[in-house]
């Protein structure tokens, strides 16, 4: 019987309101379980002068944490499933996934704005997201779509000192830190897809830890685990990471996964997009085949000429 769970987590708002989150949880499943948090800088929350894509992508956000498991200074690590590579280190998995929060994308605009098309002409819009760049110009092609870096709190302090009209954050996190007042509007997923894992917890630990994975298992959302398994088999298959411009969103529909993908260009110039449904039980191959439909009409190409960019 386990008696003491180590969780390591960033240090930013809302990934210590992620890992309390799981800790009562935890505490909840497990009440004879002692549970404690290791707080650890990372360093994709220490560079905020430079793109993430040009510096190791959003895995940076988590290798450190990855490190601690590894060296035994924690047992597991909280991270938004958004964030985490389709492909886990050796010796690591994702021992659990929590029910889904609000997946979607969020408009926080100036002048209350509810919608891409109520922004002014040559709205400046603030996102550090290329899959949301692409799907915005796409809809746009007017707007200025501007990078913008930092946590959830920086990016909207940005906004209003005026450096935006508009800026573009994930629903669910901005819920989950008490901000979503500050909501004025939504991208609908005919406009924009979510990334892939996007409003998902997930909970990694070191693969052979079999008393963890049972403890986590006791916490795990089957039918979210499996949607966002078809999302990262998506991923996969186009061999894309957390900044390549592409999106997917799966959910059960009459007890069938029903899944969207789409890739596109980061200036939203060319766009592809793909639907798919199947049984819920081996999501990951109905990603790969959703993906793979997109590739016969070109994904590769586009995904290429933006590595290639980069």
């Amino acid at each position: 019987m386990i008696q003491k769970i180590r969780i390591a987590t960033r240090q930013s708002r809302l990934a210590l309101w992620q890992t309390e989150y799981v800790a009562d949880t935890l505490r909840r499943a497990h009440p004879d379980v002692e549970i404690e948090i290791v707080p650890m800088s990372t360093r994709g929350d220490e560079i905020l002068d430079r793109s993430l894509t040009k510096v190791g992508g959003k895995g940076l956000f988590i290798k450190e944490l990855e490190v601690a498991m590894m060296e035994d200074r924690a047992d597991i690590a909280v991270h938004s499933m958004k964030d985490v590579p389709w492909d886990v280190p050796e010796g690591m998995r994702i021992g659990a996934v929590l029910q889904r929060a609000d997946p979607g994308d969020a408009i926080v605009a100036r002048d209350d704005k509810d919608s891409l098309t109520a922004l002014p002409e040559n709205a400046r819009v603030g996102t550090s997201s290329l899959r949301r760049q692409a799907q915005i110009l796409a809809v746009r092609p007017d707007l200025k779509v501007k990078p913008v870096r930092g946590n959830v709190e920086t990016r909207l302090r940005k906004l209003d000192e005026g450096e935006f009209d508009a800026v573009i954050l994930a629903a669910a996190g901005l819920k989950r830190l008490g901000l979503g007042g500050r909501i004025t509007g939504r991208l609908e997923m005919q406009e924009c897809l979510p990334a892939v894992g996007q409003g998902a917890i997930g909970i990694e630990c070191r693969s052979a830890d079999e008393d963890i994975l049972e403890a986590l298992y006791s916490i795990e959302h089957g039918a979210t685990r499996r949607c966002v398994n078809a999302e990262r088999g998506f991923a996969e298959e186009l061999q894309a990471s957390c900044e390549s411009p592409i999106a997917a969103y799966g959910e059960v529909r009459d007890n069938e996964i029903f899944l969207r993908g789409v890739v596109a260009t980061p200036d939203g110039s060319q766009i592809l997009r793909g639907s798919t449904r199947g049984s819920p039980t081996d999501g990951v191959s109905l990603g790969k085949e959703l993906a793979t439909e997109l590739k016969m009409e070109g994904a590769d190409k586009l995904l290429e000429a933006v590595r290639e960019s980069s």
